[in-house]
């Protein structure tokens, strides 16, 4: 079961890769690796470009070229999905040996600074997975028009009404795993694309029996560039549930 975790234990040892995706960040990015590179040197940073045509892997490479021990940088060829994107940085970082593994969003809605917290249960062996969550013991969006925070909010009651899923945030974007949890969920069956994809992620792992803890945070909207959402990528969200629920009951999941 998901819990409520405030407190911030003596880290393990190994370092722990944060997976961005990116698609015309330009104006975002930049500050979040300047505010990543603050944090202690274990934390280190993936961004995954999909051939922005605004210069945002230019910018990316040259933080790589200066800490090339703590910025990576993946380039491809055309948009290929949120989804597609986190897996390929978590084969990545399974490949590197990263005992620790997370994802966030490059438009700081998701504070760099909370990362060590974000990581800290996993580093203490008190989680197997975290997730940075906007409702867990209320709710902490900032600067969110009231129908979009609506329909997030919603989104968790459907989906657990109909997967019983016991998270409060189940699209939540920042998230971190031990990397043993990417391993066993077999990360190539998973072909969600947007929102969906949070939610899957989140099923898979709570019903292969691992532990996930709710860290909360506070979820600030983008002020620069450009929101991903669209009408689709609702719509798959709403589709996807059904579908993980109907494929555990006949045990294909």
């Amino acid at each position: 079961m998901p819990c409520f975790l405030t407190f911030c234990p003596v880290p393990s040892s190994g370092p722990t890769l944060f997976i961005v995706p990116t698609y015309n960040e330009v104006e975002n990015i930049g500050e979040l690796l300047a505010q990543t590179l603050r944090l202690p040197e274990r934390v280190h940073v993936l961004v995954v470009d999909d051939a922005s045509p605004d210069g945002t892997a230019d910018l990316v490479a040259g933080y790589r070229d200066t800490h090339p021990d703590r910025v990576h940088l993946l380039r491809r060829d055309g948009k290929m999905g949120l989804g597609n994107a986190y897996r390929t940085g978590f084969r990545y970082a399974l490949r590197r040996g990263y005992p620790f593994i997370g994802e966030m969003d490059a438009d700081l809605s998701h504070n760099p600074a909370d990362i060590p917290k974000l990581a800290a249960p996993l580093w203490a062996d008190a989680a197997d997975m975290t997730i940075g969550s906007r409702y867990v013991g209320g709710v902490r969006v900032m600067n969110w028009p009231l129908g979009r925070l609506i329909l997030s909010y919603s989104a968790g009651i459907y989906t657990r009404a109909i997967t019983r899923l016991p998270v409060q945030d189940v699209t939540a974007g920042f998230v971190c795993y031990q990397r043993r949890v990417l391993e066993r969920l077999d990360i190539d069956r998973i072909r969600s694309t947007g929102y969906s994809f949070q939610i899957e992620m989140k099923y898979r792992a709570w019903r292969a029996g691992f532990r996930i803890a709710e860290v909360p945070i506070v979820f600030t909207e983008r002020t620069e560039g450009q929101s991903k959402m669209s009408k689709a990528i609702v719509r798959e969200a709403a589709w996807k549930v059904w579908e993980l629920r109907l494929r555990d009951t006949i045990g294909r999941l």
